[in-house]
Formats: structure tokens, C-alpha cells, sequence
């Protein structure tokens, strides 16, 4: 049985779906207006996992993944690059599908619905809230939800009752964790004027919280088991999510919502201005597989933050080619391991423990069981893991070559007529010069140099 962190709860608890054998899960997409950070992927993994150990659980599990198509930075972004919101919305959605199709998510991990499809839906749910005094209209035509009228605001994320202040409005989509306000449902924007849609509320655009709301019930029902997202979308996200679905229906919205810890670099929470902010585009550039990312991830547990460094990375990458190229000579799969598998699934149970699992692979790995056995059981870890194993398996690994670019040998070259001529200062100011372009220099005993490509800059 699959036991889960419940961020409703604040603790560990056996998982129940409210049907028999079937579970909803609703996992909160990209807002496309740039590309997904290697945090935001972090994420998208975990909902993955959670999607495969409920499947292999045995579950049939119906799982919907949002696409946010219209929000303050999306049409921003169409300002700036001069060109309509559903371009910049379509080129970016694009690129989200790309990277999770190479981490082996599926394209559709389920259903992915885009919320500029739900206006009317959305209009009409917030007809119902401001019916039901939940929510007020402004002079303006935007309409709000008054936090004041819900009592329980503030369960999922602690926030104290004190700390929120009644009246006062959040009017951008940008919030902060000291913005315990009342919030956009919906925002007039003038007839003609980029991001507004017409409705039965007027001419204007929904708010961010509200369209998760009315996508996730509309897929899943009114009440449903799962809501995956990061521990940022704790508050106000899903805090305003909780507050105005009870608000329209009446009913309990989610049994269990499931957070995933924060990403650093270095240390330090990714910013552009830091230099440490990246991108699955990024790890390629650098020579990395993408599933040395995956496999990185797994390495953490889920609701521990996780330090990202490119050393860390290419130790990810160096464990991953090692067990490829172990797997590659195996013979074919025959009876598994029942101990190993035992083990292996105890772990994914017991709150999605990777890290755990990925131990029980390197003993089962190590064991002296036959090859054909530690097949049959690794290909099935694998259904979890997503690690092209049986790829592997079946067409064989070759360790891929580095390839140094010409121009960094031109300059080894240069370095090394000038350590003959002993101009050993303008040797080493080369030295400098190549590493600042990202290669190591290794001078061998035997006089031979050895040229590597570095994995963090300098």
C-alpha cells in the first residue's frame, strides 16, 4: 500500500482513492510564456513517479496535467516580442513537451487542457462564487474572492489568520508569500486590447488560481484524490484553489495534495542574474544525457530541497553509463528476484522513496544472482524508474566519445610549444584561458597532455 505525505494533513498517510482501483490526480503545468527550469522539471519528475508507482499499484489512473496559455507574464511576453499570445503560448508549449518527452514523460501524461479552452466555464464558476457572496465585483468589471468568507483560509499552508488582511486586492498574477490577500478571480480587460476574452462577465482574462480550479474539476469531478505542484504553489496557489472550489461546491476538493521541495544551484535559489538559472537545454549543451537529470533527481528525496551542481550531475551521469553499460551484457530475462523486487517496491510504497530505490538497484546489481534473473527484475524497476533500460537491454551501450572542439586544441597546442620553449608564464596564462573556456588541462607523467571538458565554469 502506498503510503504519501499529505501537505492537508501535515503528515504520512496511507493512500485511500475515493473509488475502488481509480484514481484522479491533477498535477499543476507549465505557465508557457518561457523555458521550464531545471526546478520546474524536478517536478514534473515527481509527478511521473507518483503516476507510475499508482499504476503499477494497480490503480487506473486518470491524470491531468494543465497548460497555463494565458497569464501576466504570457502577454508580457507577447508585448515585448510583438506577436499575439497564442504564438507565444504555442512556441513555448512546444518547448515544455520536448523536454519532458527526452526526461521519458509522456507527451500526455493524460490529458493536458489548456485554460484559454475553459472561458466560459470559468466565467460561469465565478458567476456561482459571487452569487454564493464569495466573491465581489469591483467598478472596473474585475471580480475578486473575498478570503474573509472562507474560514478555513489558511489550513494548508499555516498561514495565520491574523496575517490576513480582508479588502485588499492582489491585482497581478506576480504574488508573494506575504500577499495573504483577496485575490483576482477575474480581470476586466478592455474589448480589443491583448489577453481579453469575452464572457458573461464582460471583456477581460481569468485569474491564475481560478483556472486550475475549474480544469481540474471539470476533468476530475468536484472532489478528487491527488493535486501534485511544488511546495512554492502551497500558498497562495493551492491555498486559493482550496478556498474557492469549497467555495462554488460545497464539498471537500482534494484528499491529498502532494508538494515537491525546492531546487538550489550552487546553493543559492536559481536567478538569471546569478548566472545559475537553467535549462534542460542547458545540461545538452554541456554534453550531459537528459536522463543523467532524471536519474539526479531520483538520488533526492522528493520533500528534501535538492542542491544542484554539475559535479553532482556528472557523477549522476557516470552511475547511469555504468549501469548501462552493466545491463547491456546481460543475458535475457528469466524468473526475477523476489527478495530484491520485495524491497524495491516497499521503497516506492513508502512515500515515493527513490533514493532508497536506487540502492536496492546497485545491491541487486552487485548480487550474484544470474544475469537473466537481475534482468527480469531490473526491466521491471524500470517501468518506475524511466531510465531506458530496456533500450539498453536490447540494442547494447556504447559510451559516447568527447569530443574537444578543434579550437581548444589549437590553443593545447600552443601551450605546449611554449612549455618547450620553458615560457612557462605565458603557458600558464593559457592554462587559465582554456579552463575559463571550460576544459581541464592534465599533464601526465609520461608527458602526454590529457584534455577534459569541465562541467562548471569558471
Amino acid at each position: 500500500m502506498l503510503r504519501i505525505y499529505n501537505t492537508l494533513s501535515h503528515s504520512i498517510q496511507d493512500f485511500k482513492s475515493i473509488k475502488p482501483h481509480q484514481v484522479g490526480m491533477y498535477s499543476c503545468g507549465p505557465t508557457v510564456y518561457d523555458y521550464m527550469h531545471i526546478g520546474n522539471l524536478r517536478t514534473f519528475v515527481l509527478s511521473d513517479i507518483l503516476f507510475r508507482v499508482l499504476t503499477y499499484d494497480g490503480y487506473q489512473v486518470k491524470s491531468i496535467q494543465n497548460i497555463t496559455d494565458i497569464d501576466d507574464k504570457i502577454i508580457k511576453r507577447a508585448k515585448e516580442k510583438k506577436v499575439s499570445i497564442e504564438q507565444v503560448a504555442k512556441e513555448f508549449t512546444q518547448y515544455f513537451l520536448n523536454d519532458v518527452h527526452k526526461l521519458n514523460i509522456p507527451w500526455k501524461m493524460g490529458e493536458q487542457p489548456r485554460a484559454t479552452n475553459y472561458i466560459p466555464q470559468i466565467a460561469s464558476y465565478i458567476t456561482v462564487l459571487m452569487e454564493k457572496g464569495f466573491a465581489y465585483k469591483e467598478k472596473d468589471g474585475s471580480v475578486y474572492f473575498d478570503i474573509s468568507k472562507f474560514p478555513d483560509y489558511g489550513k494548508l499552508s499555516n498561514i495565520k489568520k491574523r496575517e490576513l488582511k480582508t479588502g485588499t486586492r492582489v491585482l497581478s498574477d506576480e504574488y508573494t508569500k506575504e500577499n495573504v490577500d483577496d485575490f483576482a478571480l477575474w480581470k476586466a480587460v478592455p474589448q480589443g486590447e491583448i489577453g481579453s476574452f469575452p464572457s458573461e462577465l464582460g471583456w477581460g482574462r481569468p485569474g491564475w488560481h481560478i483556472e486550475c480550479s475549474v480544469m481540474s474539476q471539470e476533468t476530475l469531478g468536484d472532489t478528487f484524490d491527488i493535486h501534485v505542484g511544488g511546495v512554492d504553489l502551497i500558498f497562495p496557489h493551492h491555498e486559493n484553489e482550496i478556498a474557492q472550489s469549497i467555495g462554488k461546491t460545497g464539498k471537500k476538493f482534494v484528499h491529498y495534495f502532494v508538494h515537491g521541495a525546492h531546487l538550489f544551484v550552487d546553493g543559492k535559489k536559481m536567478s538569471k542574474s546569478l548566472n545559475n538559472f537553467y535549462t534542460l537545454k542547458d545540461i545538452e549543451k554541456k554534453g550531459f544525457h537528459p536522463l543523467s537529470l532524471r536519474y539526479l533527481y531520483l538520488q533526492t528525496h522528493y520533500r528534501q530541497e535538492m542542491n544542484f551542481t554539475w559535479e553532482a550531475l556528472e557523477a549522476a551521469q557516470t552511475a547511469l553509463f555504468r549501469l548501462y553499460e552493466e545491463v547491456a551484457t546481460w543475458d535475457k530475462p528469466k524468473i526475477g528476484c523476489a527478495e530484491f523486487e520485495g524491497k524495491f517496491f516497499t521503497a516506492i510504497n513508502d512515500n515515493l522513496n527513490m533514493p532508497q530505490a536506487l540502492a536496492i538497484v546497485w545491491e541487486l546489481v552487485k548480487s550474484d544472482y544470474p544475469t537473466g534473473a537481475k534482468a527480469e527484475s531490473l526491466l521491471k524497476f524500470d517501468k518506475i524508474l524511466e531510465l531506458n533500460l530496456w533500450h539498453v537491454h536490447e540494442k547494447g551501450f556504447k559510451k559516447p566519445e568527447e569530443k574537444i572542439p578543434d579550437s581548444i586544441m589549437e590553443l593545447v597546442k600552443e601551450r605546449e610549444a611554449l612549455r618547450k620553449q620553458k615560457r612557462f608564464s605565458l603557458a600558464d596564462q593559457l592554462r587559465h584561458k582554456i579552463h575559463k573556456l571550460g576544459y581541464k588541462i592534465e599533464d601526465k607523467e609520461d608527458g602526454t597532455v590529457r584534455v577534459k571538458k569541465l562541467t562548471i565554469d569558471k
